[in-house]
């Protein structure tokens, strides 16, 4: 059997009748083999979601778009269609921990996250050693208070330059500002602990501590021009013993915050994450 080459296709809609069975047909009269299939009701908003993965024929994606853009005006639809087996730029932002970078790597180099990694860039250049074992360009764009918005334009340029599909900020401690955060709407990638806005300021941990928090969680978000306040994508959080220290704390943080932005930038490689307003809808 000659292998065919696999699509994913995402659409969002008000909700209506028929709306499975005209895309069925579409990909049917494509000569297209669905494989998976996911769809969802917001019946609050009224609003239609669905991610179906299929096999085209070699000739099959010019046609299908077409019959898509035919569809779309009718339906109110927006559509995404893309090649499932291809591995998205991703270029990954970091700052001076290493949990999160050094976890993502990890996965990238077993094949668990399908990527490809142009860069690493960071206001620091203390994990330079940690992209170098792995064979990844560093390049250290330093963030100095008298010079931020020079700095950030020398950001801006050089992720223009590496064209990535996808940011990820992995312990970037860095607010960008917005005009960068527009640049790549539902494209950046954040993590962040969930002591916010609790415990403000240095030394969340210890002020968590003192408080005798009994979870650590954290957050994996889209970035907007509002700080932590984009759409949240994946969330987990880890219980914490009457016997944990600081350090115990700090060592599950970022064990949580490993897991939540591996998971939350996978379902945004494979196109599990459709947003509707400040909400979003996962796949997973």
């Amino acid at each position: 059997m000659i292998e065919r080459p696999r699509f994913r296709l995402s659409i969002r809609c008000p909700d209506q009748h028929g709306i499975v069975s005209r895309i069925a047909t579409a990909i049917a009269d494509t000569d297209g083999w669905v494989t998976e299939a996911a769809q969802h009701t917001d019946e609050e908003a009224g609003w239609f979601f669905m991610r179906w993965v299929f096999s085209l024929p070699a000739d099959g994606e010019a046609l299908l778009e077409q019959r898509l853009a035919s569809l779309a005006p009718e339906l109110r639809m927006d559509w995404w269609l893309s090649n499932a087996d291809t591995r998205p730029r991703v270029v990954l932002l970091a700052s001076r921990e290493p949990h999160c970078l050094s976890d993502l790597l990890a996965r990238w180099s077993t094949g668990e996250l399908a990527m490809e990694i142009p860069a690493i860039l960071s206001n620091h250049r203390d994990l330079e050693p940690l992209a170098a074992c792995h064979g990844i360009p560093f390049e250290h764009i330093p963030v100095p208070k008298d010079h931020r918005e020079a700095a950030f334009a020398t950001l801006q340029e050089r992720l223009a330059a590496l064209a990535p599909e996808t940011i990820v900020l992995a312990r970037y401690m860095q607010i960008l500002p917005p005009g960068l955060c527009a640049e790549y709407p539902e494209r950046i990638l954040n993590i962040h602990h969930s002591f916010l806005p609790s415990f403000v300021g240095a030394r969340p941990y210890h002020q968590a501590f003192a408080r005798g928090v009994k979870l650590i969680g954290a957050t994996c978000h889209y970035v907007t021009d509002e700080l932590d306040a984009g759409p949240i994508i994946e969330q987990d959080v880890t219980r914490i013993r009457h016997d944990d220290g600081v350090q115990d704390l700090i060592r599950k943080g970022r064990d949580v915050e490993r897991w939540v932005l591996a998971r939350g930038l996978r379902y945004h490689l494979e196109g599990r994450v459709l947003t509707h307003g400040n909400k979003t809808i996962v796949f997973d």
